[in-house]
């Protein structure tokens, strides 16, 4: 990217696999615009670090809160290393049932998720130039500007409008142009765009 340099990675292979996408110029990559359809099914995934509340009807005994481990799976009262993690709520409580009906008779059982982290796949990421450059969990309807609200803005050495979005589509990796100096500093509202799982935001460094 001429004129422009991806800053502060600390030398992971992760900056250097990401600079290697800007190789090319601005000039090649299309801008995503706020109109472009996105489909997404709008059901949350369970990923590892996710707290979970699980609430098994009559039985508060085997009730309670556990957390995902980092291979995916949680252990509860009466059921040990049950796979959580790219369930639904729903489908990991149908599994806990399953599993439940062991012991208990006809167990009804309630999933829900108390803090979300989400599987990476199911997260954006923010590299480069942003005031607090993070994962977060992906929320349905998330946009540019929810991202870099999460994020504390641009640093005053980031290069906004050349910042892009890599994104998977269709089982190929596609790279977008965003306008993040105009949104966020002129508000030009045309320049937010919809999120979606897995989407990396590049925002590289001004060299002047």
């Amino acid at each position: 990217m001429k004129g422009y340099k991806i800053h502060r990675f600390g030398g992971s292979v992760l900056g250097l696999l990401l600079a290697g996408l800007l190789v090319g110029g601005c000039s090649s990559v299309p801008e995503l615009k706020p109109s472009a359809h996105v489909e997404r099914e709008a059901r949350y995934l369970i990923g590892p670090g996710d707290t979970l509340n699980i609430f098994v009807w009559g039985n508060q005994e085997v009730s309670g809160t556990v957390k995902v481990r980092p291979d995916g799976f949680i252990t509860t009262p009466l059921v040990e290393d049950l796979a959580a993690s790219g369930k639904t709520p729903s489908r990991l409580a149908r599994d806990l049932e399953q599993r439940l009906a062991r012991y208990i008779k006809n167990p009804v059982v309630t999933v829900t998720v108390a803090d979300f982290v989400g599987r990476p796949t199911e997260q954006i990421r923010i590299v480069g130039e942003a005031a607090k450059p993070k994962a977060i969990p992906y929320r349905e309807d998330m946009t540019l500007l929810d991202v870099m609200i999460s994020v504390g803005g641009l640093t005053e050495y980031a290069a906004g409008n050349s910042a892009t979005i890599v994104r998977v589509e269709n089982g190929k990796r596609r790279q977008y142009r965003v306008r993040l100096d105009d949104l966020i500093k002129d508000g030009d509202i045309t320049a937010n765009v919809n999120m979606l799982p897995g989407d990396i935001l590049i925002i590289p460094e001004s060299l002047f």
